[in-house]
C-alpha cells in the first residue's frame, strides 16, 4: 500500500478505524461504548476524527426558574457555529490510538488504518514520530462539533485531521476556537426566562376594553454565560440583556398599545400593572385591545421578548452579536361586553 494516500482516502478509512477500535470513544454514539482517553474523548463526525468539546460554561445573573428558553437571532443569516477546531491529544494519546488501531486484527483493517495514521502521524507526512519529541510542547488540535447544531450543514466545514499547535500560539486555521467562538457558542447556552406576560383583566377580556401587559421586572434581567476551555487561558463572556416586548394579538382585529406593538423597557420595567380602581377603558402603555369576540374560542396572543447581546473576553476582545429572541404564545378569550349579564 503507497502510504502517501490522499486526504480523502485518509477519512474515510478513519470511519472505520473509530467504528471498530474499542480504544477510541464516540461522542454522542446512541447504543455505541464510550471510552476515556486521558483528557480527551474521541468521536465521530461523518468521516472525521472528532473530539468532544471541552468548553465548560457557566452561568451568572439570572434568577433560577424551571422554564427557561434558548434564544433566536433576529438575524436569521446568522447561527452559533456548528463546529470549530480545539485542543485535542498529545502526543502520547496519538501514540496510544494508532497502537490500540493496530491490534484489531479483523480482516487486516487494523494494519491498513494505523498504517494510514503511522504514515501522518509518525512517518513526516507531516510529522514524524507523533510529534513525541514535543510532549507538553503542544498538542493535536481536532474537529469538534456543537451538539445543538449537529444537523447544520456547516457541522461538516471542520474535516481536517489533528493537526499540530505548539503551546501558546494561535493556528491560523480560521475555525480554530477563539474568544469570538466562545462567545458565540456561549450564545446557544443562554437560558433566558419563558415569555409569560402578566395580563389584566386575567383569562378573559372583553371587545373594545384595553388589556394591559407587563413582564416580571425580577425575571426578566440580564443574564450571561462564561465559556471557557480549561488550561487554554481562553474565555469568553456573553451578556444578554432584554431591550423590548413585541406583542402579537393573534389576529387582525386587534389594536396594539403602543401601536408599534414594541413596548420598551423603562425604567427597568416591560409594561406597567394595571392599578387597582383603574377605570376599564384607560389606555395602557403596553397592552392589545381587541376589536372582535373569539365566539367562545381564543386567540393566540404571542409575546417576544428581544434580547441585546454583547461579549468580552480574557483577551480583551469583545463586542455585539446579532440581537436574539424568545416568545411564547398565551390563549386569550375574547367576550362581547354584554355578555356578562346573561
Amino acid at each position: 500500500m503507497n502510504r502517501r494516500v490522499t486526504s480523502r482516502a485518509c477519512v474515510a478509512l478513519i470511519a472505520i478505524m473509530v467504528a471498530t477500535v474499542p480504544g477510541v470513544a464516540h461522542a454522542g454514539g446512541g447504543n455505541e461504548a464510550e471510552v476515556e482517553v486521558p483528557q480527551a474523548k474521541g468521536g465521530r463526525q461523518g468521516k472525521n476524527l472528532t473530539v468532544q468539546t471541552k468548553i465548560q460554561t457557566t452561568v451568572n445573573g439570572a434568577r433560577e426558574t424551571a422554564k427557561t428558553g434558548t434564544l433566536t437571532p433576529a438575524d436569521s443569516n446568522w447561527n452559533p457555529p456548528a463546529c470549530w477546531y480545539e485542543p485535542a491529544y498529545s502526543p502520547k494519546q496519538i501514540q496510544a490510538i494508532v497502537k490500540a488501531i493496530r491490534q484489531v486484527g479483523m480482516l487486516g483493517v487494523g494494519e491498513l488504518v494505523g498504517g494510514v495514521f503511522d504514515s501522518y502521524f509518525k512517518e513526516g507526512h507531516p510529522y514524524k514520530n507523533y510529534n513525541l519529541d514535543k510532549q507538553g510542547k503542544g498538542q493535536f488540535w481536532a474537529a469538534t462539533i456543537n451538539e445543538k447544531r449537529k444537523n447544520d450543514p456547516e457541522a461538516n466545514s471542520c474535516n481536517k485531521l489533528p493537526f499540530w499547535v505548539e503551546e501558546g500560539e494561535t493556528p491560523k486555521e480560521p475555525l480554530a476556537v477563539s474568544p469570538k467562538i466562545l462567545a458565540e457558542y456561549a450564545y446557544d447556552e443562554l437560558p433566558v426566562p419563558s415569555t409569560e406576560i402578566e395580563l389584566a383583566p386575567e383569562g378573559t377580556t372583553k371587545v373594545n376594553l384595553p388589556t394591559w401587559a407587563w413582564l416580571d421586572k425580577a425575571k426578566f434581567k440580564k443574564v450571561s454565560v462564561t465559556a471557557s476551555i480549561p488550561g487554554s487561558g481562553l474565555s469568553a463572556t456573553t451578556t444578554a440583556e432584554p431591550v423590548s416586548l413585541s406583542i402579537d394579538p393573534g389576529t387582525e382585529d386587534a389594536e396594539t398599545y403602543p401601536a408599534s406593538g414594541e413596548c420598551p423597557i423603562e425604567g427597568g420595567k416591560i409594561g406597567v400593572p394595571r392599578a387597582k380602581g383603574t377605570s376599564a377603558d384607560t389606555d395602557p402603555p403596553c397592552g392589545v385591545k381587541y376589536l372582535r369576540s373569539s365566539d367562545g374560542d381564543a386567540y393566540n396572543l404571542r409575546a417576544t421578548v428581544t434580547w441585546k447581546i454583547s461579549w468580552t473576553s480574557t483577551t480583551g476582545e469583545g463586542g455585539d452579536l446579532p440581537e436574539g429572541q424568545f416568545g411564547a404564545d398565551q390563549q386569550v378569550e375574547v367576550e362581547e361586553v354584554q355578555s356578562i349579564n346573561r
